[in-house]
């Protein structure tokens, strides 16, 4: 191959990235946060179920943590409040 089309395969290379750098981001940010949600989730899991409010330690949760935050959590209290 010549020059020519490994520059256009580096250019267009470069133009995905600076169009995907957004939803990258966005998706980067969401799967942080679902893994501190999952953190959190292992580290009340033994406080939980002592509490009376066992929360399993999945990735849904983790996820309505990861969106939702603290209100995420008293989400799931409530949710787990419910169906017990």
């Amino acid at each position: 191959m010549n020059g020519w089309v490994w520059a256009a395969v580096a250019a267009a290379g470069i133009l995905l990235l600076a169009v995907a750098r957004r939803p990258l981001g966005s998706l980067g940010r969401l799967l942080g946060r679902s893994g501190l949600g999952l953190a959190f989730l292992w580290l009340f899991q033994g406080v939980g179920s002592w509490l009376g409010a066992p929360l399993g330690v999945n990735l849904f949760n983790a996820l309505v943590l990861g969106v939702l935050g603290i209100p995420g959590f008293a989400f799931l209290l409530l949710a787990q409040w419910l169906i017990s």
